[in-house]
């Protein structure tokens, strides 16, 4: 199939500077305001997230809009089950600090939506996951980060909830036992807006430059 050469976009200089300010600005959210979001605002981000590249074309991402109160009730009793245990690993003044860190806006966020991996999934026929099944997951990562910068790009913060118990969250969820839950994420307006990240910002850690990460053979 020949493509027409004019039909090609074309990305230049300006552009590439607006995309890096967009990478700079994404940030991981916590604190939401809690006006309502766009009525379509989820499945326009999901559809650009389905752009994201998976292995063998196997499209293993499986998206669930968690609507219902009682189970989003179950999600947070969750979050604060699995953050008191984390909050135990730690001592002394890592102890106190992790205390008061808001690791969720899982009250505040107008959407929640729980992001699986469908590794059994029959699309792209098992290619490139004979070695390396953990492929699907990667693909469906990529697909996150898609919704990430999509919805930054329109003003809406997302906050990724990692502290919580998988298995527990598929049943809460009720969604077939060999999808593999990747994330649970939170969307809303930011109260605030800010291109470090929050946990850079209270001296939890510190970015690193990306010299640091570099290795060559």
């Amino acid at each position: 199939m020949n493509i027409d050469p004019s039909a090609v976009p074309h990305f230049d200089e300006a552009f590439r500077a607006r995309l890096r300010d967009l990478f700079c600005w994404r940030r991981d959210v916590r604190r939401f305001r809690t006006d309502p979001l766009p009525s379509d605002l989820l499945e326009r981000l999901i559809e650009v997230a389905c752009h994201a590249p998976s292995v063998g074309l196997c499209q293993p991402w499986r998206f669930v809009v968690v609507d219902d109160p009682s189970r989003r009730q179950g999600v947070i009793d969750n979050f604060e089950a699995c953050n008191r245990d984390a909050l135990g690993e730690y001592t002394g003044e890592l102890s106190s600090r992790y205390a008061a860190l808001k690791l969720a806006g899982l009250r505040e966020a107008p959407c929640h939506l729980a992001v699986f991996a469908d590794r059994s999934t029959a699309g792209g026929h098992g290619l490139g996951r004979r070695t390396m099944p953990e492929m699907a997951d990667y693909s469906v990562v990529s697909a996150v980060f898609s919704i990430w910068l999509a919805a930054r790009a329109e003003g809406i913060g997302m906050g990724w909830v990692s502290i919580l118990d998988p298995l527990a969250m598929s049943a809460i969820l009720d969604v077939p036992a060999d999808w593999r839950l990747i994330g649970y994420f939170c969307l809303g307006y930011p109260q605030a807006e800010d291109d470090h990240p929050e946990l850079e910002r209270v001296g939890w850690e510190q970015r690193q430059p990306a010299g640091s990460f570099i290795f060559r053979r």
